[in-house]
């Protein structure tokens, strides 16, 4: 079900926009009018946003939540390319070139989107060229990540494409949250390999199994594995 937003939520869809390093160079009155004219929505986790070919006739700001963006192998696996949160834009390379929807997208848990039409996000980047220079860094960004992830499953082992993943996904204190299923589909191998490796790196102290995910017990040793696998 989709609504207009309400008035408490367009002040928070306005802030969300203004910390977009897109939309965040456009003049508040722009913003609201943007706001404005998009429409709220509710996914539940694991709810399918959009698919691959799906026309790309919107973007989606979040406002709350966690959006997956992934594409499935020949082999049928589905690999991670890119999490997005609050105040990140969803779908928007579709939405600006009118193209089909290139990966899959869901809801990693209950997200609340507000949804961008093309027509009113192509008149706000064309009265407003530093939002649409905004955009082009951004993807060019993205483009860059993908071709170092593609660079590493060729270049590195499983340890190094492993401690490089953990590195890249953990937080200011250390830890993975990833799953173990999750962090073997980001590396491209079987879940059977990563858990040995873990297993490896567990008895060796660099990481900690805990509760909530892997712990990066020693950073220091990570990232030499990581930067021994690129031969640095």
């Amino acid at each position: 079900m989709t609504t207009a937003p309400e008035t408490s939520e367009l002040s928070g869809a306005i802030a969300a926009l203004a910390r977009s390093p897109v939309f965040g160079v456009l003049e508040e009155a722009v913003l609201a009018r943007l706001a404005a004219a998009g429409t709220v929505s509710d996914l539940p986790a694991g709810a399918i946003l959009a698919q691959k070919g799906d026309p790309g006739d919107c973007a989606w700001l979040i406002l709350r939540g966690e959006i997956e963006v992934r594409a499935q192998s020949v082999g049928g696996r589905q690999t991670r390319l890119a999490v997005l949160g609050a105040g990140d834009v969803a779908g928007e390379m579709s939405a600006i070139d009118g193209g089909a929807r290139s990966a899959d997208m869901a809801a990693t848990r209950h997200t609340r989107l507000l949804r961008l039409g093309r027509a009113a996000l192509l008149a706000a980047l064309a009265d407003n060229p530093k939002a649409a220079v905004a955009l082009v860094v951004l993807l060019s960004g993205r483009i860059r990540s993908l071709d170092a992830e593609m660079e590493a499953r060729q270049v590195l082992d499983l340890g190094g494409r492993l401690a490089r993943t953990l590195m890249q996904q953990a937080t200011a204190e250390g830890l993975v949250s990833a799953t173990q299923g999750a962090l073997a589909d980001l590396v491209g191998a079987s879940r059977e390999k990563v858990n040995r490796k873990l297993g490896d790196w567990m008895r060796e102290g660099i990481i900690r199994m805990e509760p909530g995910g892997v712990r990066i017990a020693s950073p220091p040793r990570l990232a030499a594995l990581a930067a021994r696998a690129w031969g640095r």
